[in-house]
């Protein structure tokens, strides 16, 4: 024992093992792993590109079809259908987006794809979507399908068969070929905590899946953290859909007041429910055109 500590204390002892602890790697600082987060988080969230183009190399159907899956907050015809009359202060970036969507989507799914045989319809929930999107997907074999249930999902299903049966949806999707786009509900009047499980859910499936996705709820509760909910006290002049806040009267549906309608400044987009939804679907979908659709594959690029 004496033999050894004399050895580890002698001086080209000490100098070895510090010279051999210099040499290890210490693993990123505090500071290098705050920076990497922005970072990491950034390619999480586009893992769905890969995963998308592979989906999209199977399909088979008409380039452009852009169908949307959902209740009454997808059938009403204040949703996406405005996009292509009025875009009222929208930003550079936004526009371009539209011009992108524009030139891709085909004429019709801007406002005829709408109605329970294109798996939109007021009162239903993801049971609704589960019976029927076969039929959906044989009939209008969509290159793209926004997909959004859950508001009243809310009264009639619990947590584990609302993502259960989205995941069957999402699933049946991209084994037709189509690309998914996933969304979170708004938040709701009084759905409290099981609101936000469901939105978590629908997150949740995103990243499994990798599927791109439209966080609706959260970008609610970040534009109007106090005030998003149109059936407070605070709103109570207001009628239905014309309280400028992004939920209406009802509690339920996002709002469209007409002083903000298609008005797309941050004041627009902070107070017209409907037109904040059509937002970010723009904005996402002309992603996927971009990323996805008109990406060149390994051996186009080769080429060029």
């Amino acid at each position: 024992m004496r033999r050894t500590r004399l050895l580890l204390s002698s001086r080209p002892v000490r100098i070895a093992i510090l010279a051999s602890i210099a040499a290890c790697p210490a693993g990123p600082s505090p500071r290098v792993l705050a920076a990497e987060g922005p970072r990491k988080r950034e390619a999480e969230g586009r893992e769905w590109v890969g995963a998308m183009r592979e989906v999209h190399a199977r399909f088979r159907g008409k380039k452009g079809t852009f169908a949307h899956f959902g209740d009454s907050i997808t059938v009403t015809m204040a949703f996406w259908s405005p996009l292509q009359y009025s875009r009222k202060n929208a930003s550079p970036d936004m526009e371009k987006a539209f011009a992108l969507v524009k030139g891709h989507q085909r004429e019709e799914c801007w406002g005829k794809w709408k109605g329970g045989e294109y798996g939109n319809d007021g009162g239903m929930t993801i049971r609704w979507a589960s019976e029927n999107v076969d039929r959906w997907l044989k009939r209008l074999d969509p290159e793209a399908a926004l997909i959004m249930f859950g508001t009243n999902d809310l009264g009639a299903l619990e947590l584990p068969e609302y993502e259960a049966k989205t995941r069957e949806v999402v699933g049946k999707c991209l084994a037709n070929g189509t690309v998914v786009i996933l969304s979170t509900i708004p938040p709701r009047h009084g759905a409290g905590e099981k609101g936000e499980k469901f939105a978590e859910a629908v997150r949740k499936i995103a990243r499994e899946m990798k599927v791109p996705l439209v966080d609706f709820y959260a970008e609610v509760l970040k534009r109007r953290p106090d005030d998003w909910d149109g059936a407070g006290e605070k709103f109570k002049e207001y009628r239905d859909y014309d309280v400028p806040t992004l939920i209406s009267r009802d509690g339920v549906h996002p709002s469209y007041p007409k002083k903000y309608a298609d008005d797309f400044s941050e004041e627009g987009l902070r107070s017209s429910g409907y037109t904040l939804r059509s937002y970010l679907v723009l904005l996402k979908y002309a992603e996927v055109i971009r990323e996805v659709f008109e990406a060149k594959g390994p051996a186009e690029a080769k080429k060029k």
